[in-house]
């Protein structure tokens, strides 16, 4: 059987070679620059909130006396939990800001500088408070820092490893956030990383339920 011989069509030329790897190169080049555009674009919207400094937020007064009884709040509704019988652990402003304070390090720090807690609003089921929180620096040759110093509310919510909270509005006097920076927030879990660390880490995904007062939030074990 006599073989096929394949006959080009068209007239072949050494600059096509050249044109593909120009067209790759312009693409690669496109990338890197709109991806350039939007960290400087997401640069300077965050430079018009944030401040060159921190703020220091109000100290937390816990005695000897009130750790006690809180821990004891923490490890009753934990033993009871593990039980499976229905528990409940109702926290006060004051106490939520004690659990800052005493919590454990879980290896990125702790927010004892970063979050005062102040309110509740038991229609949204949130929890709002002053912070001042470091922000990256995309001009990072400048060696500079720069602080998010506000207001920062919470949501609380249940999903499926428990309890978490996530920032679903953020204020800085006499500024404008931007939306999308607000949203941009919204994906960072805060509680998660401390269900990691034991025995914090099971009293949190015993929680399946959570109510918002005016005074206080209560967690439950029982959705």
């Amino acid at each position: 059987m006599a073989r096929i011989q394949k006959t080009p069509t068209g007239e072949f030329s050494p600059f096509y070679g050249c044109a593909i790897m120009s067209l790759a190169a312009l693409t690669f080049g496109g990338i890197i620059a709109f991806s350039a555009y939007s960290l400087f674009s997401q640069d300077k919207a965050i430079a018009v909130f944030a401040s060159d400094t921190p703020i220091k937020l109000p100290p937390i007064e816990l005695s000897p006396e009130a750790r006690a009884a809180l821990e004891k709040k923490l490890t009753d509704f934990a033993s009871t939990a593990k039980t499976g019988q229905p528990a409940e652990l109702t926290l006060s402003i004051s106490e939520l800001n004690a659990l800052i304070l005493i919590a454990p390090d879980t290896g990125y720090g702790t927010y004892t500088d970063l979050v005062r807690l102040e309110s509740f609003d038991p229609k949204k089921s949130t929890v709002s408070g002053q912070v001042s929180l470091p922000m990256n620096n995309v001009k990072f040759w400048e060696n500079k820092k720069r602080y998010l110093n506000g207001q920062i509310t919470f949501h609380l919510y249940i999903h499926a490893e428990g309890i978490d909270a996530k920032v679903v509005d953020v204020k800085v006097p006499g500024k404008e956030v931007a939306e999308g920076f607000i949203t941009g927030m919204e994906i960072w879990p805060w509680v998660a990383p401390y269900r990691k660390v034991e025995p914090v880490g099971a009293t949190l995904k015993a929680i399946q339920k959570v109510t918002v007062t005016a005074d206080a939030v209560t967690f439950s074990n029982k959705p």
